[in-house]
């Protein structure tokens, strides 16, 4: 079932397509972990009291990207998609069962666009965070986004496994 979303990455291959291989890994196993549910399991919190649902995960890691890639990266205007000032856990909070669809394609558009401006640099380019001070070389955020995914798809095993028992690597 897993190979539909995912893919292995490289085990012997170059620098960058071991990282890209990994971050498409992660991103894979996350659309493993939401596939077959309704809007409403995916918004379901399943873990109390805890506001994380799948698809606020999914759209958490959005804005992950959003910033990462097309804002401190590409220096796009990225204006966050599902959290504001007044709901700063939008992503989560906000969540609506009748949307999840349209979050995911917005997901997988998202990835797409980051995968497109990652290409544009070399590992070894860097970039200033906004509101943050030093360099960020691409080769860290690649390290930081496997990161991040890897943490949130653990979160992700316990949410899916609570709804319906689902579990998986």
């Amino acid at each position: 079932m897993t190979s539909q979303f995912r893919v292995d990455p490289a085990t012997a291959a170059g620098e960058r397509e071991l990282l890209q291989g990994f971050l498409d890994f992660h991103r894979g196993t996350l659309l493993w972990k939401v596939s077959g549910l309704t809007g409403d399991q995916l918004v379901e919190r399943s873990v109390d009291p805890s506001s994380m649902s799948l698809i606020g995960l999914v759209r958490h890691l959005s804005e992950v990207e959003k910033y990462w890639f097309h804002r401190a990266l590409a220096k796009l205007p990225a204006e966050p998609k599902f959290w504001t000032a007044e709901h700063p856990d939008g992503d989560f909070d906000l969540a609506d069962p009748a949307r999840a669809e349209q979050d995911l394609e917005d997901f997988r558009q998202i990835a797409k666009t980051s995968d497109e401006i990652a290409a544009r640099y070399t590992l070894d380019d860097t970039f200033v965070r906004p509101g943050h001070e030093g360099d960020y070389s691409v080769r860290y955020l690649y390290i930081h986004m496997i990161e991040e995914y890897a943490r949130h798809n653990g979160h992700a095993d316990l949410l899916r496994e609570r709804l319906d028992g689902l579990t998986g690597e």
